[in-house]
């Protein structure tokens, strides 16, 4: 028997809050209701998904929290495919990254009437389940090579930019000096942990390397403000070049990195957001 996608939903957002009253308020349900939809799944699945006391997931809630997230989002996704089939003209939304917003794509969103900054995934999330019409997705990646974004159902993807990425250090850094710089030089390092700007985990995978160890962690958006903070010696960073204003900027140059900005959206009819595309691809 298929699960349940109610069930499933109750079950992420339980996870989400750690708390099944928590959970409960989020959904607008009662806390029996929400005891009872766990019980109900974990029933139909045969294994404890969550422990009690604290509210945690087991380690099969865990495998099965590594299939819903994607399960939920085509599940949006679909419906909002289809409702596009049927939609009138209406306002256009745009989900971009914070660096993807260079002056070039700026200046292509003419008719744009709202601009959400969302990470990467974010960004395709809110194109696949109709709460935006485009994504400006962006991140660091091998020259040429594809971002790897959340599979979110008949989306099409089209690279727009790709640019070098610069390390950004303090006035005065031992380093400072040089031409260029390694990233597995730098692995021991402290780096900006900035993760709506430049997650280190995604550079940890595109550099196959560990370390990159977090300094301090900046939640915010601006990438301005995670250059200041390398600046101050809060940590590294790396930036594109044309974003990372202040302190010292040395190229990386190995391994072969760059930023590279995706733009993605769904079927179009004619109208504004097809304009926007030509203007962003063309």
């Amino acid at each position: 028997m298929p699960v349940d996608p109610h069930l499933l939903r109750t079950f992420v957002t339980v996870v989400a809050e750690g708390s099944f009253s928590a959970a409960a308020d989020r959904l607008g349900y009662t806390q029996p209701a929400v005891s009872q939809q766990i019980a109900a799944l974990e029933a139909d699945l045969g294994v404890p998904l969550l422990t009690r006391r604290p509210v945690r997931p087991t380690r099969a809630g865990e495998r099965l929290l590594e299939h819903a997230g994607p399960l939920l989002l085509r599940l949006r996704a679909a419906r909002a495919d289809v409702a596009r089939l049927s939609a009138q003209p209406r306002t256009l939304t745009v989900a971009a990254g914070p660096l993807a917003l260079t002056a070039d794509t700026a200046a292509a969103l003419a008719g744009v009437t709202t601009l959400r900054i969302a990470g990467a995934a974010a960004a395709v999330a809110l194109v696949a389940s109709g709460e935006a019409d485009l994504a400006l997705a962006d991140g660091p990646a091998a020259p040429s090579d594809p971002l790897n974004l959340p599979d979110a159902g008949p989306l099409t993807t089209v690279g727009v930019r790709e640019e070098e990425l610069v390390v950004v250090l303090p006035e005065g850094h031992p380093l400072a000096g040089r031409a260029g710089l390694r990233l597995d030089d730098l692995a021991d390092a402290l780096w900006v942990d900035a993760p709506e700007v430049m997650p280190l985990d995604r550079l940890r995978a595109v550099g196959r390397l560990d370390g990159l160890r977090p300094g301090i962690r900046y939640e915010g958006h601006d990438p301005a403000v995670a250059a200041r903070l390398a600046a101050a010696g809060h940590g590294l960073t790396l930036l594109p070049a044309s974003a990372a204003a202040g302190g010292v900027r040395v190229p990386l140059v190995a391994p072969r990195i760059v930023h590279r900005v995706e733009l993605v959206h769904a079927a179009l009819p004619p109208g504004p957001a097809a304009e926007v595309v030509r203007a962003l691809t063309s």
